[in-house]
């Protein structure tokens, strides 16, 4: 039997509107860093792919590189998309990124328009589509000139590749620049995706601002700090969690006894909220109206689940922002 979404989707999902463009987001949006590629389950991916759409989540983001194997999640994405979501395309948002490595020579990595061309083109290819929704340059390139770069990102939208542009792990003066040479072009940036969480705050020294000036959204990922602000490290180190693995990106080295007493307090918080840790991170990120959804992962559906309770509750006290930031200071 074809499979058909929940009747009810969108209402339970809240949506905002991306800066000052048209476009709005799911409030959740689900990023396919991990769990898609071919190494996955592909059944599991559907699984969760169905969830997220059930549950009013419109917005799916991927790169060039996510797998893996790089390239294999937006491979599946593109079987899945074909064997269940073709009737609700116009109903997606579909995002891709190129700027980290993709392939050998000097023509797979960083900005030139000779990579950001290609590497759309084979996104397009993998995933089976005519258009992305929104094309990032997913790093800055300190070789390549930025007005090549943008200049790039202004074709893909007058070419009909993508609807709209972002940029993402920008600085703060980086974003600025960018920003204003797009917007001299005639396609303005959409939206922003840095890195964000209770544990990186650096967006919050002038890049939100800037962002809001400009009429910019911004998107988070990493919202969990790759997993530290769960249940999952505080009572020790799971043999199959991302810190026990030697490739991940979250290391042993960093879960320390103070790190591991901050986790505790910030879980009795979340618990006085009637929340898990994760749902408080989430709420925490969408509690400033700035943020036009936050990335979440999920590698089963249940997980994706437990992370869309966030929306219950973004409201915080003052009382509760300020006993968060004193635990992260201890």
């Amino acid at each position: 039997m074809s499979y058909q979404a929940a009747p009810e989707r969108y209402q339970n999902m809240l949506y905002r509107r991306s800066g000052k463009s048209g476009l709005k987001l799911s409030a959740i949006s689900l990023g396919l860093w991990h769990n898609f590629g071919h190494v996955d389950q592909l059944e599991n991916s559907r699984d969760i792919l169905k969830l997220a759409f059930d549950s009013g989540i419109t917005h799916f983001d991927l790169a060039n590189n996510y797998g893996p194997p790089p390239g294999s999640a937006e491979e599946n994405f593109g079987r899945i998309l074909k064997q269940d979501f073709s009737a609700y395309r116009d109903e997606m948002i579909i995002s891709t990124k190129a700027g980290y490595t993709m392939w050998d020579g000097p023509y797979g990595d960083w900005g030139s328009k000779k990579y950001l061309v290609s590497s759309l083109d084979q996104s397009l290819k993998r995933m089976g589509l005519d258009y992305v929704d929104i094309f990032y340059h997913h790093r800055p390139d300190p070789e390549t000139p930025l007005e090549e770069t943008m200049a790039t990102l202004d074709l893909m939208v007058r070419q009909g590749k993508a609807l709209y542009i972002g940029i993402s792990n920008y600085t703060a003066p980086q974003a600025a620049e960018a920003i204003a040479l797009l917007k001299d072009l005639g396609t303005p940036c959409l939206i922003h995706q840095p890195k964000y969480s209770m544990y990186e705050r650096w967006i919050e020294n002038g890049l939100l601002n800037i962002l809001e000036t400009e009429g910019v959204g911004c998107i988070p990922f990493s919202p969990l700090a790759q997993g530290l602000l769960t249940n999952k490290y505080l009572h020790g180190i799971p043999e199959d969690s991302r810190a026990a693995k030697p490739s991940g990106f979250l290391k042993e080295s960093q879960i320390t006894p103070e790190v591991l007493s901050q986790l505790t307090k910030l879980n009795v918080l979340a618990l006085e909220r009637e929340q898990s840790l994760a749902q408080m991170a989430l709420s925490w990120i969408l509690r400033d109206e700035r943020i036009t959804s936050v990335l979440v992962g999920a590698s089963k559906a249940s997980q994706l689940a437990d992370s869309l309770k966030c929306l219950n509750y973004l409201h915080f006290s003052q009382e509760e922002l300020q006993r968060i930031d004193q635990i992260l200071a201890s």
